[in-house]
């Protein structure tokens, strides 16, 4: 009897990352479990790239809304099965100004999208993958979560704890034969990067970043970023003493805030 393809759940999968890797793992033979707030044009984008219906579902939840998004894993496990991967790749990116009080409501939004989305997105998965004895939880950070950006608190902050949740989540399910998978993008052409107002070193397309991805997830890295020349630059970053790191930042324009 043959086995049946393996299922992958991709929260954001309206577009940008999420889409690429999507339509990557349904041309490597995955059925897909489709998480978006704008599912309408998700069916329509399903329909131009011909996706068999009997490979795909496509659910509607927002996850800001910690009960739509547990009930949409719910929903697919009881649909399609437990999944083999589940990527919570949905996020935004606005800049923000801590002497803006409005702006304090977007980093509300960027910590209940980023952080608080991301683990209600895993939640309905890691009993039932830690019973199975397998599977990959597959975090999407940045490397903006690696040191902190002018004008980018918030999202840089954000992405930092993506970082910190998934190296926690890995060691409670290491023990149970469940890997974790933080994945670190650089700049990637996205609707996303295409406002930025600075320059984005080593732009990726998606498609090329959701067969970097794919390979990283399916090796079970636990850390990896994508491009690796982003790689090398964030090992950089990193060893940077502070006073050095602010004088190679001074100047650079700031992320635009909401509306910007």
């Amino acid at each position: 009897m043959s086995q049946p393809q393996p299922l992958v759940y991709i929260t954001g999968a309206s577009s940008g990352i999420g889409q690429a890797l999507a339509l990557h793992y349904y041309r490597a033979g995955w059925r897909l479990a489709l998480v978006a707030r704008r599912t309408a044009e998700l069916q329509t984008w399903a329909r131009e790239q011909g996706l068999a219906p009997e490979r795909f579902a496509i659910y509607g939840a927002d996850v800001r809304d910690i009960a739509e998004i547990t009930a949409a894993g719910r929903s697919c496990v009881l649909t399609q099965g437990l999944p083999d991967v589940v990527i919570a790749n949905a996020g935004i990116s606005i800049g923000m100004d801590t002497a803006e009080f409005e702006d304090l409501e977007v980093m509300r939004a960027l910590y209940e999208t980023n952080n608080l989305g991301l683990a209600a997105s895993f939640q309905p998965f890691v009993a039932a993958m830690n019973a199975r004895g397998s599977g990959r939880l597959v975090g999407i950070a940045s490397v903006a979560g690696i040191r902190g950006l002018p004008g980018h608190a918030g999202y840089c902050s954000s992405k930092a704890a993506v970082i910190s949740y998934c190296e926690s989540l890995r060691g409670e399910c290491r023990p149970h034969g469940v890997q974790v998978v933080t994945i670190l993008p650089g700049y990637i052409d996205t609707p996303l990067t295409r406002k930025n107002r600075y320059s984005m070193p080593f732009l990726m397309q998606p498609q090329d970043f959701a067969s970097k991805a794919y390979s990283a997830i399916a090796a079970g890295s636990s850390y990896s970023v994508i491009p690796w020349q982003m790689g090398v630059v964030a090992k950089l970053m990193r060893m940077l003493p502070n006073w050095l790191y602010d004088k190679v930042l001074a100047g650079r324009p700031r992320k635009r805030r909401q509306g910007e």
